[in-house]
């Protein structure tokens, strides 16, 4: 106890400094950025801000000089018991300024040792509302919490302003070291999970992409078989017309030629030349065969062709004829 209350009288003690009696000279200059507070017979009379000011010697006194820049305070290490259960050290920094000077003279006995004290039991109730985690990966909603919360208390009160609050970046939570041994083998846990979650989507990733490369394939072989397809057809309609076409000129041709004189004769030998060459196929192709009596004698068959290609001609004269004198005999229309 002893110990403790020679710990706080030198903490007071080094907060003296913001709280400084000056002399009344009469005519006085006020620094930048500082505010003296004047009592007039031990009462509170008025604020004097930078610059000249003229005061009554004897019955005029300041009070008070206050440090309207914004300062940093130190927060002594602590102790506390996150919501989980686990006691962490942790220190920081508080940054505010004096915002009222006639509240912050007569508002708290020493601002600055108070504003140390708030933040320290400030920071120990929030994180006991926060689990380890959380404290790690939240830090700056912490911080916004503590000012906050110290502001609420400190700015219509003390007039004084907290500007933010900052846990120090080194050493500034220490945790046990079974702990820290568990949050070690978390952490190892942790990343074999996401190694093997990567190797999973990995594979996935390689059995879609094999997929995707095969039904492209098909597509693509697909594709190329309709067009074949497509092609030989176009080819094939082509020579069918270029076929048709070239027979069509022929029958054309013979059936200018049929008109000379003598023709008769050489078509006569044409269709004989083609009756040869088709019972000849037929004999290659069929296994078959309905022969003509005369198959021993090829110049017997070549003299029936022709019979048989005249008697068709003789009838196709007589059918004209017919059809002439039909003409001839009909009734002329009456005038």
């Amino acid at each position: 106890m002893l110990r403790r209350a020679l710990t706080n009288q030198i903490t007071r003690q080094q907060f003296r400094f913001y709280r400084v009696n000056r002399s009344n000279t009469v005519i006085n200059f006020v620094p930048q950025q500082e505010a003296w507070v004047v009592e007039r017979f031990g009462k509170f009379h008025c604020v004097l801000d930078p610059g000249i000011s003229v005061l009554f010697p004897i019955v005029d006194k300041i009070a008070y000089a206050h440090n309207l820049k914004e300062v940093a305070q130190d927060i002594p290490s602590q102790t506390a018991v996150t919501m989980d259960n686990v006691t962490v050290s942790m220190d920081g920094v508080l940054f505010y300024r004096v915002v009222d000077p006639y509240k912050a003279s007569y508002g708290v006995e020493n601002y600055g040792y108070a504003m140390q004290q708030l933040a320290q039991t400030t920071m120990r109730a929030e994180i006991g509302h926060l689990p380890l985690d959380r404290i790690f990966s939240e830090r700056a909603q912490l911080n916004a919490k503590i000012v906050q919360v110290i502001n609420d208390s400190t700015v219509k009160a003390w007039g004084i302003e907290s500007l933010r609050y900052e846990i120090l970046e080194k050493g500034d939570i220490h945790l046990p070291q079974s702990v820290m041994q568990a949050m070690q083998g978390q952490a190892t846990a942790e990343r074999k999970k996401r190694a093997s979650i990567l190797e999973s989507e990995g594979e996935r990733q390689g059995a879609i992409n094999l997929a995707q490369g095969q039904r492209e394939s098909i597509i693509l072989k697909s594709e190329a078989e309709k067009m074949e397809q497509i092609n030989k057809a176009v080819g094939e309609a082509e020579a069918i017309k270029a076929k048709a076409t070239a027979v069509a000129q022929s029958i054309q041709m013979i059936s200018e030629a049929i008109k000379h004189e003598n023709a008769q004769k050489a078509i006569s030998l044409l269709v004989a030349d083609k009756y040869m060459d088709a019972f000849s196929n037929l004999a290659q192709k069929g296994t078959t065969l309905m022969l003509p009596t005369s198959v021993h004698d090829p110049s017997s068959m070549i003299a029936q062709a022709i019979n048989i290609f005249d008697t068709l001609t003789t009838k196709r004269k007589d059918m004209k004829s017919i059809e002439a004198s039909n003409e001839d005999k009909k009734p002329e229309p009456e005038k």
